[in-house]
């Protein structure tokens, strides 16, 4: 299945995962996230070029932790710039956009999977488990 995102959401997406890791030039976040969620984040760093293709609920649950884990930071940031100056500051501004940005596609992302777990119920007869999480194919 393919998850569509517009060139802001992948530029939020982007910066926002790179704040997570602390790459380059990027300012961290200051979210602490767990291992686990900081190598999807890395993992889903590298695939941000356009257009998500996400064969199994395997490959939408670990987009959708990695997005989360961006959400945070995102969260942290707007907080961060709203109480350092002041709402309507163009990095307050700034920031609550790349916030929005990545929690559309989060919300894209969180009804994708729940089209992917029911229609493996659907297919299967029970609900989905790990075994066909990995093994359920989405064709794009």
């Amino acid at each position: 299945m393919i998850l569509h995102c517009n060139y802001e959401e992948m530029q939020a997406l982007r910066s926002g995962a790179r704040a997570v890791l602390g790459v380059e030039d990027a300012p961290s976040c200051g979210v602490v996230a767990p291992p686990r969620a900081r190598a999807r984040v890395q993992d889903l760093l590298s695939t941000l070029e356009g257009d998500l293709s996400l064969s199994t609920l395997a490959e939408q649950e670990a987009c959708e932790e990695a997005i989360r884990t961006i959400l945070a930071c995102a969260l942290a940031e707007m907080d961060a710039a709203v109480l350092a100056l002041h709402p309507a500051a163009e990095k307050a501004v700034a920031a609550y956009f790349d916030y929005a940005h990545v929690r559309a596609v989060l919300g894209r992302l969180e009804e994708m999977g729940s089209h992917m777990r029911a229609l493996i119920e659907v297919v299967t007869g029970g609900p989905a488990d790990e075994q066909s999480a990995l093994t359920f194919a989405f064709p794009d």
